[in-house]
């Protein structure tokens, strides 16, 4: 089961490097948009490290149910973090829901929406990493 942990973490580091960055693109493209510059080339970055790091989550979230399925469904703790890891995905689809309007010419946020959107993920992580190696709840 060791191997299916190392998959677990290879999966998930690689998604939230996504979820870490997809709002910092989101960002420079709306500042871009505003300034009149072209963003055609950051919407492209943006999709494709959206379906990459999607990718890898889906590896991520498919070796935690493995995971899970080998050990039984454990503590609270573990309801709690899947809790959060739920709110990081809507998080995650959040960015694409925006990106696919700004693709189709719609910018109703501004930068620092986006910003601020940004910090978001950060206070979802924190509590999974919590979980995860506590076993609190």
């Amino acid at each position: 089961m060791e191997w299916v942990k190392t998959l677990h973490l290879f999966g998930v580091i690689g998604w939230m490097a996504g979820v870490f960055y997809m709002p910092r693109l989101l960002v420079n493209i709306a500042e871009a948009h505003k300034a009149s510059e072209p963003v055609e080339r950051l919407m492209g970055m943006a999709k494709r490290l959206f379906r990459f790091c999607a990718g890898l989550g889906i590896v991520g979230m498919a070796a935690g149910i493995w995971d899970w399925l080998g050990y039984g469904i454990g503590g609270r703790w573990l309801h709690w973090k899947l809790l959060f890891v739920v709110a990081l995905i809507v998080y995650y689809a959040l960015s694409a829901v925006w990106l696919a309007q700004m693709r189709r010419g719609d910018f109703r946020h501004s930068s620092i929406f986006y910003r601020v959107y940004n910090e978001f993920s950060l206070l979802m992580f924190v509590p999974i990493l919590i979980f995860a190696v506590t076993k609190l709840g």
